[in-house]
């Protein structure tokens, strides 16, 4: 399948998965979609973090999102023939919020928020192994997801690991 747009498709504007895997329009601004669909999961979480969301209930989040995206996105590419279309940022929502776990509890600093946005983007834009791997090699909805969720374990390891060596102290 060809790496176009979703622009393309005709149906879109009255499908509930073009909205949902957008993440709600967000994936159809420019330039850099996924920065923007991160930016939406990022200052969602803050807020979600904020109500008291803890760790298991974010997990469960990331599951169900997980879940219904790989399905949706599957439906999608079967309609329009576009395996991961540039406005699909679902996969960036589920990653970004798997690099907010370790910040619950911490919600008062939004620096740390930002160190968790830059790690994200920088994990899934660089892709290093395994994430670049996965890409390649992961097909249908989950394989578009899969990256993203592997970027979002690692920018969580990374923070967690500053946090337990206590080298973001300055930011809490």
């Amino acid at each position: 399948m060809a790496k176009v747009s979703l622009r393309t498709w005709d149906g879109r504007t009255k499908s509930f998965s073009f909205w949902w895997v957008t993440a709600f329009g967000s994936g159809m601004l420019k330039p850099a979609p996924g920065t923007w669909g991160s930016l939406v999961a990022v200052i969602a979480g803050y807020f979600m973090l904020k109500a008291g969301v803890d760790q298991i209930e974010m997990a469960a989040w990331v599951i169900g999102i997980t879940l219904l995206s790989t399905k949706l996105i599957g439906s999608i590419e079967t309609i329009t023939g576009i395996h991961d279309a540039p406005e699909i940022v679902i996969d960036e929502v589920a990653g970004q919020w798997i690099a907010l776990i370790p910040l619950v509890g911490l919600t008062g600093s939004p620096i740390l928020f930002g160190i968790a946005f830059l790690l994200f983007r920088l994990f899934d834009i660089i892709k290093p192994w395994p994430i670049g791997w996965l890409d390649r090699h992961v097909d249908g909805g989950f394989g578009v997801m899969v990256d993203d969720l592997v970027a979002g374990i690692m920018a969580a390891i990374v923070i967690w690991l500053l946090l337990t060596l206590d080298l973001l102290d300055w930011a809490i």
